[in-house]
């Protein structure tokens, strides 16, 4: 008994000396010791319109953890009742006030999924995007003050919450073309193409389906610049391009799609015009005719196409035209004449002038270094919503980092347009 009264004493003397001590809660219970509990973790009973009227006060006192506490049990306890709603909404907007970013983003996923009737529901998708850009922008989730998990991957989760639950929603075309942009900036360009893809087949009449096009054609054209296992980059990007200025030949950005089209041609020229050299040092003439000619057809007129034309003309003053026919004409004449002529081939394995060689093997692709660099994936503007106003007796909230915008750069990426 004597213990308990000193115990109470000691209590109440460090109450008095530390304040901060006083806003907590001690628990007596028959037979038990004192329990300290922090401030906010003390329980809260009574029904939903206590519990919400507990929570109001508290916002009015500026506690909002305690505010949060009554909402939450609102929604556990009485999740059917009228009130159920409002109360999880308001928990929501006070955890992204406090900069929880990832509680609030999973009780707005909450409410639009078990109340899809509420009059919050739009406000929940909107506040859902906000904090995906937020994540979208570099946000950091962090444990004890240290930086963990990846936040282009949580931004992917909520954005995809957004297409999930309002699939004809304000924001849903935004929030597809933004799982794309996150996984373009993780280096994962085929999950990116994917996205932006979807974009282009389920929201084709809307401006931020000419973005995505015009990133499908970027991705490609930026493997086609620093190498890829798809030997077919370069095509890829090309016909992404050429639908990009068929589909949408008003967007800003026809002009840079058209000079990536031309860069891509120039990288295919020469890519072709340094095969066909290979094949000509080789002394494999039908085949080094063969990309010459490549040449001249892609881009007649160049300063490599002239000097095509000009090697041909040699080739074939100095073997004639039957030398240089590709090998299928060559072996149809030679059929109609009874027999076949073979090559002979000279000391050291290289074939001499005139002979077929279809089989020599491709020289390695080199890397193009004259294309422009990679696109920048963080631009400086944002079209997200504003975030709504805090409460007057708390601490401002943190709103919408800044959301990809248009690129003043003519080699930047896609991105959202208002």
């Amino acid at each position: 008994m004597h213990f308990r009264i000193r115990t109470l004493i000691v209590v109440v003397v460090a109450s008095l000396a530390l304040p901060s001590l006083g806003m907590a809660s001690i628990i007596f219970q028959p037979g038990k010791k004192a329990k300290f509990v922090a401030p906010g973790e003390e329980e809260i009973s009574g029904n939903a319109a206590e519990l919400f009227q507990i929570g109001e006060t508290a916002e009015k006192e500026g506690d909002r953890k305690r505010a949060i506490k009554a909402y939450r049990t609102i929604f556990k306890r009485y999740s059917k009742d009228a009130l159920a709603p409002g109360a999880l909404y308001r928990a929501a907007q006070l955890e992204e006030q406090q900069l929880d970013y990832l509680k609030a983003a999973e009780m707005f996923r909450q409410l639009v999924e078990r109340y899809p009737s509420s009059p919050h529901f739009d406000d929940a998708i909107e506040a859902q995007f906000r904090i995906g850009e937020i994540y979208l922008q570099g946000k950091k989730f962090k444990v004890l003050g240290i930086p963990f998990g990846s936040s282009m991957d949580r931004a992917v989760t909520i954005f995809a919450a957004v297409v999930r639950t309002a699939p004809y929603g304000k924001y849903t075309a935004r929030a597809q073309f933004d799982i794309g942009l996150a996984r373009e900036k993780q280096g994962a360009g085929e999950a990116a193409i994917q996205a932006y893809q979807a974009v282009v087949d389920k929201f084709p009449n809307e401006p931020i389906a000419a973005d995505a096009q015009y990133q499908i054609g970027y991705i490609w054209f930026t493997a086609a610049r620093t190498g890829t296992k798809d030997i077919a980059a370069t095509s890829k990007a090309k016909t992404a391009f050429q639908d990009f200025l068929f589909r949408y030949p008003a967007s800003e950005k026809v002009a840079q799609a058209r000079a990536n089209l031309a860069r891509l041609e120039h990288k295919q020229t020469t890519s072709a015009f340094e095969v066909a050299k290979f094949y000509d040092k080789q002394k494999y003439y039908r085949a080094a005719v063969i990309y010459y000619n490549e040449v001249i057809r892609q881009q007649p007129g160049s300063s490599e196409s002239d000097r095509a034309k000009k090697r041909i003309d040699q080739l074939r003053a100095k073997l004639g035209d039957a030398a240089l026919q590709p090998a299928f004409a060559a072996a149809e004449a030679a059929k109609k004449k009874g027999g076949a002529n073979q090559g002979r081939v000279v000391k050291g394995g290289s074939a001499v002038p005139g002979s077929v060689n279809n089989e020599a093997p491709l020289p390695p692709p080199d890397t193009d270094v004259s294309l422009p660099p990679p696109a920048s994936l963080a631009p400086a503007t944002t079209t997200a919503p504003e975030p709504f106003p805090a409460l007057p007796s708390a601490t401002a909230g943190s709103g919408a980092s800044p959301a990809p915008g248009a690129s003043a750069s003519p080699e930047a990426s896609a991105s959202p347009a208002p």
